[in-house]
């Protein structure tokens, strides 16, 4: 009987505008499920990991810096008001930090584990900082006077490491920078390395799936336009009648949200790309190049600083320069000579195409001058042009970094905003295209009862 029923015109017709609104139905619910999933992605790399990756890698940068800052304290002795000023200030950063970071961690409980690590290997390395600055100012066994981190200099001393210092005071901080460099500068790193994963994932989930949907709305749009205008030829056909308004409307109305729900689709994956690649992860790379050049700079005041670990500081100085602008060099001499002659765009590195090839050779050109000094001249140099240099650097790091927070800011807005406009269509468009529907559709039913 089923059979039958569906043979007859008002069979039929019910057979068709139920496949019509079938089609409607998975187009729209098609486009809610990549609305939901765009979301969820801009969330996650917006407004919980991404942000915390940034604070993560904000809190590397901090630490890294209050280890230079007791390091050029040490090095300067009575000249050392602002280092330490300076050094309480990242304190405070790094405290803030903390904080920030243990808030976005929400329940994630390793996270939070590692957070707490960060702040007890913290607590321990401030008191072996504290303990160096104090011991610095105490006099010397054996002399009248003060410690030499005070006084600072060693005239005459022709080698690598130019600054005398107690030797209590230079083991403490050598205990401290270990701590620093072996200890909570990685556990801060892993925090930025976890939180940065799930920003990938989010991003490639949520990537992949509106790209998908985007291709299933088109195909879904397609159906269901292909359905209604298989309705309006068979009511035409059957009841001798030109086409219906209301369906001629439908019609028109699921082209024009199969196609909207598409560029909306395409323009929510792009948002996506952009806020991931050309912002998330060029603002990430800018803050880990910032914290290991400030790492970079403190190597010079270490060198300075402790004789027995100069040869180490001056290697470690050269890594750390390679990783940001690779150049083919087997030691920091010929790496010197090839930043001389190096071009804006000709360097591979975590700094690859960015603007700063001549600032880094400013910086360079300063530490292979501060190499060549020894003694007062070596400090002089280190707190004058070098410290001028670094400067003007890194501010060129930051200039780079705040345009891509920017164009970052920019995807996630427009983002957020296409979906707003995608949660209006869904319900609107549902509501208009069945109406429309039914309005065709049962004047004919009508004629039939």
């Amino acid at each position: 009987m089923m059979f039958l029923a569906r043979r007859t015109v008002p069979g039929r017709i019910k057979v068709i505008s139920s496949v019509t609104v079938a089609a409607l139905g998975l187009l729209f619910a098609t486009l809610a499920y990549g609305t939901a999933a765009a979301r969820e992605g801009l969330r996650v790399i917006g407004h919980d990991a991404g942000p915390q990756v940034v604070a993560t890698a904000g809190l590397y940068l901090g630490l890294s810096d209050m280890d230079a800052q007791v390091a050029t304290a040490l090095l300067l002795g009575d000249r050392r008001q602002d280092a330490l000023a300076r050094y309480e200030k990242r304190r405070a950063e790094v405290g803030s930090a903390l904080l920030q970071a243990h808030t976005l961690a929400g329940s994630d409980a390793a996270e939070r584990r590692t957070i707490s690590s960060v702040l007890e290997g913290l607590g321990r390395y401030e008191r072996l900082a504290s303990e160096a600055l104090l011991l610095s100012t105490l006099p010397t066994p054996g002399s009248p006077g003060p410690a030499s981190p005070s006084g600072g200099v060693v005239p005459g001393s022709t080698t690598p490491g130019t600054i005398a210092s107690d030797d209590r005071a230079l083991e403490a901080y050598r205990q401290a920078t270990d701590l620093m460099t072996r200890e909570l500068l990685p556990q801060a790193y892993n925090l930025t390395l976890e939180s940065g994963t799930i920003v990938r994932h989010a991003y490639e989930e949520g990537h992949s799936t509106v790209v998908a949907v985007r291709l299933v709305a088109l195909l879904c749009g397609a159906l269901a336009l292909g359905c209604l205008i298989w309705l309006q030829i068979y009511l035409a056909r059957s009841f001798r009648r030109v086409f219906g308004l209301a369906l001629l409307g439908a019609t028109v109305a699921t082209a024009a949200c199969g196609i909207a729900g598409a560029v909306i689709m395409e323009r929510e994956a792009a948002s996506l790309a952009t806020a991931k690649r050309d912002g998330f992860d060029s603002v990430l790379t800018l803050a880990r190049a910032r914290a290991i050049s400030n790492s970079l700079h403190a190597d010079q005041s270490r060198y300075l600083l402790d004789r027995v670990r100069a040869d180490t500081y001056q290697h470690t100085f050269f890594d750390k320069s390679q990783s940001l602008v690779y150049l083919p060099a087997k030691n920091l001499s010929d790496y010197q000579r090839a930043v001389a002659s190096l071009k804006n765009d000709r360097f591979l590195g975590m700094l690859e195409r960015r603007d700063v090839a001549a600032a880094w050779r400013r910086f360079q050109e300063a530490d292979r001058s501060l190499r060549a000094k020894s003694g007062a001249s070596a400090t002089s140099a280190l707190t004058g042009p070098v410290r001028s240099a670094f400067d003007a650097y890194d501010a060129t790091l930051v200039r780079l970094a705040e345009q891509h927070q920017a164009a970052f800011a920019r995807a996630i807005a427009a983002g957020e905003g296409g979906l707003s406009g995608l949660w209006t269509l869904i319900p609107a468009g549902l509501v208009v295209i069945t109406g429309g529907v039914l309005a065709g559709v049962w004047p004919r039913l009508k004629e039939y009862r």
